[in-house]
């Protein structure tokens, strides 16, 4: 129990004694006492307790302690704090947001250690961590645990987990918030070294946020977030894309047709690179898109020149199995950064129109009613499409231009799209909405074209101004 009623008395000499210097004092009903080789050290114990007192702190009667010396003596580490709160985010989380979780806590976590001497090698430690402290599965008694209580891990991610557990930091150590600096720059760099995208940076210093955000207001182990007194300012990094590598249109058209030509799983696959281009939908958006989605004009001479709509609410991203509920590769969810049941409509072109329409008599759809799915009617995987993304690249680039990060990955098909609508003249705000953008995103991210733009404004506003 904790009380002011404290008592703290002169230091006594008993001679004959290894450590003859005794302080003694009492808290509540308790007397405490403590013995010292050398008269010094019991003064500047004493001078401790004096100071606390003067601090108005209260005192634990079973322990003698100041209540802040109790506190950090009970103080969890850094490593075991992360790994329950791991587990209390678990079962509300996502699975892309758990995964997030856990990869911002195994950037974070090996900086606030006591010594760095016999660390594990970075990246071990970051697998360590991320594969096993800080994914959760099922134990025994049906309760989730860290996956290396359940299952028995590989003897190097043993051995790193026992080195952070032994020279974890406590947290009440963090009250001195520049301890925290070396996290911050950790989340801002990547394992080689190199900057972090400003994106990535920041989704982590969020997860950091989040997370002594708990560690203060639900456990009570802070007396204040340390993140909002350390005087630090992120590197700048540039997060708008470089278009000179986003594919124009006819160098788009000519890979989606390379895809086509490839062979059988191109010809299945090449709606999916139209959908990313001329709808600019993320891949896993296309995943989940079903005959239900599509509002497609009929297929005659009159109608040939029609726009179809896709309603898309769903969205299938890949996070791993070890990230699901269910061990699937992916989760289920709503749209990016909306609720779940919101919905975005994208209007979609006659030669869109065509490849969906071609797509759907050519191969009809899985028993859910999905367009594009794997041999065995699963979520199409990445790996399939990025494939046949990279032979469509060296059948259609030229050697020099395959070096470069031209086209590189499927997603510039998006990008690619998303920049057509912006010089074509529509509204950045109607951009956005059909992306599934923020209008912030948007101009972070396309920043260069949307000012490239201005002319055209300023000579309609000129335009608008001149009229009586």
């Amino acid at each position: 129990m904790l009380t002011y009623d404290v008592d703290i008395w002169s230091i006594r000499k008993r001679a004959g004694r290894p450590k003859p210097y005794e302080l003694r004092w009492r808290v509540g009903a308790r007397p405490h006492s403590k013995s010292f080789k050398l008269k010094p050290q019991a003064d500047g114990r004493r001078s401790e307790l004096m100071a606390a007192l003067r601090d108005r702190e209260q005192f634990d009667e079973d322990t003698g302690l100041p209540a802040r010396e109790l506190a950090a003596l009970n103080s969890p580490s850094w490593y075991e704090h992360a790994t329950e709160y791991v587990l209390v985010k678990w079962s509300r989380a996502a699975a892309k947001h758990r995964a997030g979780i856990a990869e911002a806590l195994a950037v974070v976590i090996p900086t606030l250690v006591t010594t760095h001497r016999g660390a594990p090698e970075q990246r071990a430690m970051r697998a360590a961590l991320y594969q096993w402290a800080f994914r959760a599965v099922l134990g025994p008694d049906g309760k989730l645990v860290a996956r290396h209580v359940a299952e028995e891990a590989p003897d190097d991610i043993s051995a790193a987990l026992a080195w952070l557990s032994q020279h974890s930091m406590k947290v009440k150590e963090l009250e001195n918030p520049a301890l925290l600096r070396p996290a911050l720059e950790a989340l801002s760099r990547r394992l080689d070294g190199q900057q972090a995208a400003e994106n990535t940076a920041r989704r982590k210093r969020m997860v950091l946020s989040n997370f002594l955000r708990y560690t203060v207001e639900e456990k009570g182990l802070l007396s204040a977030n340390p993140l909002r007194r350390v005087d630090w300012t992120p590197p700048q990094t540039e997060d708008e894309i470089d278009f000179r590598y986003v594919p124009g249109p006819a160098l788009a058209r000519r890979l989606i047709h390379a895809v086509r030509d490839s062979g059988p799983r191109g010809r299945h696959l090449a709606a999916f690179f139209g959908c990313l281009y001329y709808a600019a939908m993320r891949p896993g958006e296309i995943a989940s898109l079903k005959v239900s989605h599509c509002t497609l004009p009929p297929d005659t001479p009159a109608a040939a020149e029609q726009w179809g709509e896709l309603l898309l609410g769903e969205s299938r991203p890949e996070v791993g199995g070890g990230w699901t509920d269910d061990g699937a590769s992916y989760e289920a969810r709503g749209l990016k950064r909306r609720a779940r049941t919101a919905t975005r409509s994208v209007p979609v072109p006659p030669i869109l129109v065509t490849m969906l329409r071609d797509h759907i008599a050519a191969y009809g759809t899985a028993e859910d009613g999905r367009l594009f799915r794997a041999a065995q009617g699963g979520r199409v995987r990445s790996t399939e499409y990025c494939e046949l993304w990279d032979g469509a690249r060296s059948a259609v680039l030229s050697e020099q231009e395959a070096k470069t990060p031209l086209a590189s990955v499927p997603y510039s098909l998006r990008h690619a799209g998303v920049s057509l609508w912006i010089k074509a003249g529509v509204d950045p705000a109607e951009v956005a909405e059909r992306a599934g953008h923020s209008i912030a995103v948007l101009y972070r991210f396309y920043a260069k074209i949307l000012k490239g733009d201005q002319a055209r404004s300023n000579r309609l506003i000129a335009q608008g101004l001149a009229e009586e």
